[in-house]
């Protein structure tokens, strides 16, 4: 412990406001600037060390998009449930494969009780598509997933989720269902950020959606009610968007895009005990750190 101690404070003496500001004027001056430089990246790697240490999530990548750099990771390669962060996926496909004008017509049996373990929308509701990708992905309403299938002929859209995240190199992914309700769901945060990277190229407008919080429809109770956003970062003013997911099993997920001293950084954290204090400490990494990864 002392050791780790004394090697930080030595990291922070070399990088301090003072010992920095000193001009190379000889051969032994720019040796200290030269050492610095390699002491900075070894400071970078002893933080980033410490911070990987107390992420809570089993599973997480943060990639700079601005580079396309791998900035730290952990089990990015392994498989866990990722919950509704499988609405970003259905929306892609909605996008790209029903006319968002189209309206349907909701009834009972397109739905099951485990579907309603989210905000209903009323039966004999006539919805256009583009309001249930919305209401999918501001306040992550199951209904509104499941119904989105319905535009196309049973059983295609799953079928197509799947063929899309093949087509974008999602390799270790599959998708069961809409929503994200089944564990079945499954990829890696390699495979997610992949997802988020191909919707910032293609699809911004779905990241616009995730951060809007004065979506209105239809409720039973009165003309008209507010789907509230979930994503607690909704408002951050660095957020470019993304989509929380939760399950007993699953734990908490999070696939995000956020604009980091001017970089677009995407993270991707499974399996997480605690979303919300995982990705702050890693934007608050983001902000200081000293000397880039790469």
């Amino acid at each position: 412990m002392k050791r780790k101690i004394l090697i930080l404070s030595l990291c922070f003496f070399l990088f301090s406001p003072s010992f920095l500001s000193a001009e190379p004027d000889n051969e032994i001056a720019q040796g200290i600037r030269e050492l610095r430089q390699k002491m900075s990246y070894l400071r970078t790697m002893v933080l980033s060390f410490y911070l990987q240490q107390e992420v809570t999530a089993d599973s997480f990548l943060v990639t700079s998009l601005s580079n396309d750099s791998i900035i730290f990771k952990k089990n990015n390669k392994e498989r866990y449930p990722i919950a509704s962060v499988t609405k970003l996926m259905a929306a892609v496909v909605a996008l790209e494969n029903i006319d968002l004008d189209e309206e349907i017509v909701l009834k009972d049996k397109m739905f099951t009780p485990h579907t309603r373990l989210s905000p209903s929308l009323p039966m004999g509701l006539s919805v256009s598509a583009e309001n249930l990708i919305k209401a999918s992905l501001i306040q992550s309403t199951n209904y509104a997933a499941e119904a989105l299938t319905y535009f196309l002929e049973n059983g295609e859209f799953v079928d197509i989720m799947n063929e899309k995240a093949e087509e974008i190199g999602m390799e270790d992914t599959f998708f069961y269902d809409a929503h994200g309700l089944s564990i079945m769901n499954q990829s890696t945060t390699a495979d997610t950020t992949k997802l988020i990277s191909y919707i910032h190229e293609n699809h911004p407008d779905i990241l616009e959606i995730t951060r809007d919080d004065d979506f209105w429809m239809p409720c039973p109770e009165s003309e008209m009610c507010k789907f509230m956003n979930l994503n607690i970062f909704h408002s951050h003013p660095d957020f470019i968007g993304g989509k929380t997911g939760y399950l007993h099993k699953a734990k908490q997920t999070f696939l995000c895009l956020f604009e980091v001293n001017g970089e677009i950084i995407a993270i991707s954290l499974l399996s997480s005990e605690d979303r919300k204090e995982d990705t702050m400490k890693i934007i608050e990494w983001m902000e200081r750190r000293p000397f880039p990864l790469n």
